[in-house]
């Protein structure tokens, strides 16, 4: 369960946010949430593919990290083994929240930035274990919290522009499922399944205009580079061997 709540300085002066890397402190997943505004820096370390909320039913991208749950192989005890991590792993346990601004309408709310206290890696200041702190001695935003800010505002964006970009997707019916087998050194076999990628036939016959207007749009760039990452998947698999023995 998450224990989200605004983050405050006269409330989170004493707390501290260990930013090392490790299963215990949440970072063993299979896969996580991206956006097309993140894509070129996904796309040289992990495959993208497309996945269901299974509580909306929406799509959303996902770089894959594993092929089975709770399974990183870019996590090495307590280092992250690429040259990029992806953005939904570097803000936690951080999420932008919003709450009602009267000043701008009845209705009308505005994004105000929130941290989960029962994640792990929340600990009080006083704690032995290293961390960043959020707030100086006067009570000013730490360095720390202003780039993860400036971190929580890049995604905002990216999952705003990511609505529009799934929507094309849809309209075009350019995803398709797929099932990838893979058969390991040691003789075991892994199913990759309930994922999704580019229909590339599909796409292979979208008229001019159309093509024109995504890339008008930034979406077609975004398309061919989902549609390149799916290379890393043998490296992936290589990383699996290796783990093997």
């Amino acid at each position: 369960m998450s224990n989200f709540v605004i983050v405050d300085s006269k409330l989170h002066t004493n707390l501290k946010v260990n930013t090392s890397r490790s299963a215990e402190l949440g970072d063993n997943v299979m896969y996580t949430m991206t956006y097309p505004m993140e894509f070129r820096d996904i796309q040289s370390c992990y495959p993208i593919f497309f996945t269901k909320d299974p509580d909306s039913g929406q799509f959303y991208p996902a770089a894959l990290l594993g092929f089975e749950e709770g399974d990183n192989l870019f996590l090495d005890k307590d280092s992250w083994q690429a040259t990029y991590i992806p953005m939904m792993i570097r803000r936690q346990p951080f999420l932008i929240g919003f709450q009602p601004d009267p000043s701008q309408g009845k209705d009308a709310t505005k994004p105000v930035v929130s941290i989960d206290m029962d994640n792990p890696r929340v600990v009080a200041q006083g704690n032995d274990e290293s961390g960043e702190t959020l707030f100086d001695e006067a009570g000013n935003p730490s360095e720390f919290l202003q780039q993860t800010i400036g971190r929580l505002e890049s995604i905002h964006r990216g999952l705003e522009h990511n609505k529009g970009f799934i929507a094309a997707l849809l309209e075009h019916e350019l995803l398709e499922s797929f099932t990838l087998e893979i058969t390991l050194n040691d003789g075991s076999h892994n199913k990759l399944m309930g994922f999704y990628t580019i229909a590339e036939e599909k796409l292979q016959t979208l008229s001019g205009d159309t093509l024109a207007k995504f890339n008008t749009q930034g979406y077609l760039q975004s398309i061919y580079m989902a549609m390149a990452s799916f290379s890393r998947i043998r490296a992936m698999i290589d990383k699996k061997n290796a783990l093997l023995g």
